[in-house]
């Protein structure tokens, strides 16, 4: 064996079989078709194919995917172009009481557009455009780049922005003939094919002619002959290099790059097209370097988004382009839905006449007094607690002439109206409406956000001892500043956040005062969470949208959230039906007759005035305001007009004009059937503790009966004690808890606080027959004095929270 040549053969090479002879061809195995694994061979080798079987089977997929390929091109046939006439308008419209659809509030419409011949228009105009869309336009005969396609593809595999790789032909084939923005793989495919084919159809001239009588310009045109009277007020067959460079810079985002929108992002688009001109020997060095940023004329909404019906139109439009839908402008544009909002016709003819007539002086009651500074800002708007709809909204005179919404746009400092968030948070802590704090004004309080560490009252007014209903219904910043020290600022904040605001509240103790500026649906959007039992839902305008196929594509769903908790809500609910039924709302809103929860707020230096009240079943916040001499810094609202009582107005609050506006509007929304009943509130809940209901005692040892005793009501009751100095509701329960049966009456005092027991008969601790009735003596406070001319108010040591 030593001696011999012979080797073993190589690991993994193909071997005869054993038991063969490898020299006769008669005696080999016999060849598989398919020789796969392949014989003859052992461990890795067996499995991988050979070079043959790998070149074949590429050359077989080459060859079968180029036939589906040109069968394919082949059984593509060229669409009819896209008429115009096929983009249907989208409808909106009001709904009604009962929530049925109304009448027509607007439409939304596509087809501005005038169509114009190509040859007509300077040859620059569509080399701007190429440069913009696509440099290889007129060079590229097949009307696709499979290296563009290809780099969108590697790019979106990596999960870079997605991106489509699409040249000018494709981008025309998708708008002229699909009509529709495609954006899955296959649907490319077609297009790619669609394409490819027009390309050896249509000449260049007609393409561009086509495509840039097609695409959306933005400022609701379409083609280039709109968008040139839009933006410049022109034909297109005169617009410049430059302003044809402006227009097709803009193409791909037009509402978002208008040079009104975004100047910066408008020119630097610009001075790509330009540039891209210029390398591709389409505009001459010394022309590009000459040229400067053209001006746009202003752009004006068109007619149907006049008057104040615009706000409502521009908010729908907001909406319908958020998630799910997330609707473009052009799809919105030209896709024939039919929206249904919530807001009711006989509610938002009521409110833009209240704002309009206050405005114009006109309202009952208002006797000719209107506003003397055009810069004032009014915003009313109505919410349904139970779902968070939007009923009624005024945001403006005219929308054309001014576009910021007062509802929804303009931020007005907050003042006491944010006071029950910091009950709320209270109330939440475990502490009761019961409490008692010190109403003296000023006070100097240690954690206070101010030099002097002063807080005042308004006017300077002083209370004594007083529980939070008092401080709540007067309104008193010495109580809420040491209540927001005892909890804490930031569980205010938070409390504020929990029922709907959405603007970031600072955990300062001042922030009880309101110092925070929010825009008024934010306010009606909290206010209504309480009033819905502490369940806030988020404020929306379209309930539905439906596809021109009559088939549902929206449905605005539940948001419901469970902020606080029914008994939390309903004792801060309790303390704001004293705001009108003894405090700051008494004058204006008491007089409507049912049950009515608000609060009054004004800020620092009378920059706003606030009234936001509720019933169970809607909510309206009506916010005064006044922008400076820039139009957009809050000024001190000019004062004018007389109060109830005939008192001149010295200074805008919350009770005079915003609680006159409130009334004026809720007079008309209640006369409405779905608001017309009154709707009581739930009872108080005395979170934290309970009043007394029977008087105060050692209890008495008493042995365990042996034996059951004989039920029988008890023949005679004590009279709780304690009583004196109690309010109404509390004293009442404690006496009908007793058994007895509360009689109340009046009368003035000038000790005991209004709504407050003066004293009980029979007196407390006295024993009478079950069911008797107990006289409760309720002060209705001082004598009323003969009329004379008020004293001047002290200046308070610190400008202070309002009402």
């Amino acid at each position: 064996m030593a001696g011999t040549n012979r080797r073993a053969p190589a690991r993994g090479k193909r071997t005869a079989p054993r038991g063969t002879a490898t020299s006769s061809r008669s005696s080999a195995p016999k060849r598989r078709f398919f020789d796969y694994p392949r014989s003859g061979f052992h461990g890795l080798h067996r499995w991988l194919p050979s070079w043959r079987f790998m070149v074949g089977t590429i050359l077989a997929v080459g060859f079968l995917g180029a036939g589906a390929v040109a069968g394919a091109y082949a059984y593509t046939k060229v669409p009819d172009p896209a008429d115009d006439t096929r983009a249907q308008t989208t409808t909106v419209y009001y709904a009604n009481t009962d929530g049925s659809q109304g009448e027509v509030m607007g439409t939304f419409a596509a087809q501005k557009r005038q169509l114009v011949d190509y040859a007509t228009l300077p040859p620059y105009v569509g080399q701007a455009v190429a440069a913009a869309e696509d440099k290889t336009f007129f060079t590229n005969n097949s009307g696709v780049s499979i290296t563009g396609m290809g780099r969108a593809l590697l790019n979106n595999l990596r999960g870079g922005a997605t991106q489509g790789g699409s040249t000018l032909t494709q981008q025309y084939v998708e708008r002229y003939y699909v009509d529709k923005t495609t954006t899955d793989y296959v649907g490319k495919f077609k297009e790619t094919l669609l394409a490819i084919k027009i390309a050896r159809k249509e000449t260049k001239p007609q393409i561009m002619g086509r495509y840039l009588n097609t695409i959306y310009f933005g400022r609701d045109t379409y083609g280039i002959q709109a968008a040139a009277q839009a933006y410049f007020a022109k034909d297109a067959k005169d617009l410049t290099p430059s302003e044809a460079a402006l227009l097709a810079g803009i193409i791909p985002s037009p509402n978002n790059w208008d040079p009104q929108v975004s100047p910066s992002k408008a020119e630097a688009r610009w001075n790509i097209v330009l540039d891209s001109m210029e390398e591709e020997g389409w505009l001459a060095p010394a022309d590009r370097a000459a040229m400067t940023f053209p001006l746009t004329v202003e752009y004006k909404r068109a007619d149907s988004m006049g008057g104040t019906a615009g706000f409502l139109l521009e908010m729908v439009r907001n909406e319908l382009k958020r998630e799910p839908l997330a609707l473009t402008d052009d799809e919105i544009n030209r896709g024939g839905f039919r929206v249904q909002t919530t807001i009711q016709k006989p509610l938002q003819d009521a409110a833009v006449a209240t704002a309009n007539g206050f405005l114009d002086g006109t309202l009952l009651d208002q006797d000719g007094a209107a506003p003397p500074n055009p810069a004032i800002r009014v915003s009313v708007s109505s919410v349904d607690p139970r779902d968070g709809a939007i009923v009624a909204l005024y945001g403006g005179r005219d929308y054309l002439t001014d576009q910021r919404n007062a509802v929804t746009y303009d931020k007005v400092q907050a003042g006491s109206t944010f006071k029950p968030f910091t009950l709320l948070a209270a109330l939440q802590s475990g502490v009761s409406l019961t409490e008692r704090f010190s109403g003296k004004s000023p006070q100097t309080l240690d954690g206070w956000d101010s030099t002097s560490k002063k807080v005042s009252n308004f006017g300077g007014t002083s209370f004594g001892n007083i529980d939070l209903v008092e401080a709540t219904a007067q309104s008193v910043n010495t109580v809420y500043a040491q209540l927001n020290l005892q909890i804490g600022p930031e569980k205010t904040a938070e409390a504020a956040k929990q029922a709907g605001i959405s603007t970031v509240v600072e955990p300062n103790a001042g922030n009880v005062l309101g110092s925070t500026s929010v825009r008024p649906i934010e306010m009606a959007t909290a206010y209504a969470t309480i009033a819905a039992n502490g369940t806030r839902h988020d404020a929306f305008i379209v309930r539905s949208v439906t596809n021109p196929n009559q088939t549902v594509a929206f449905e605005h769903p539940d948001t419901s959230v469970q902020a606080f908790s029914p008994d939390v809500a309903a004792d801060a609910t309790y303390a704001m039906t004293q705001v009108v039924e003894k405090g700051s709302g008494k004058d204006w809103i008491k007089p409507l007759g049912r049950p009515i929860a608000g609060k009054t707020g004004t800020s620092t230096d009378n920059k706003s005035a606030w009234f936001v009240g509720f019933t169970p079943n809607i909510v309206t916040e009506v916010s005064l305001s006044q922008t400076g001499a820039d139009g957009k810094a809050q000024d001190t609202i000019t004062p004018f007009g007389k109060t109830k009582s005939g008192r001149t107005i010295e200074e805008i609050t919350g009770a005079t004009w915003p609680a006159f506006i409130w009334q004026s509007y809720m007079n008309v929304v209640f006369a409405q059937p779905p608001y017309a009943a009154v709707v009581d509130f739930p009872p108080r809940a005395n979170v934290g503790s309970k009043p007394t209901t029977t008087p105060t005692q050692a209890p008495t040892e008493t042995a365990a009966p042996t034996e059951a005793p004989t039920e029988q009501a008890p023949t005679e009751v004590a009279v709780p004690s304690g009583l004196e100095g109690k309010l109404e509701a509390d004293a009442t329960a404690a006496v009908v808890n007793a058994g007895l049966v509360a009689n109340v009456v009046s009368e003035p005092s000038d000790t005991v606080t209004s709504g407050r027991v003066i004293r009980v008969d029979p007196k407390g601790g006295s024993t009478v027959a079950s069911g008797s009735a107990v006289t409760l003596v309720i002060s209705t406070g001082p004598k009323a004095q003969p009329t004379q001319q008020p004293p001047p108010q002290p200046t308070p040591t610190e400008t202070a929270a309002v009402p």
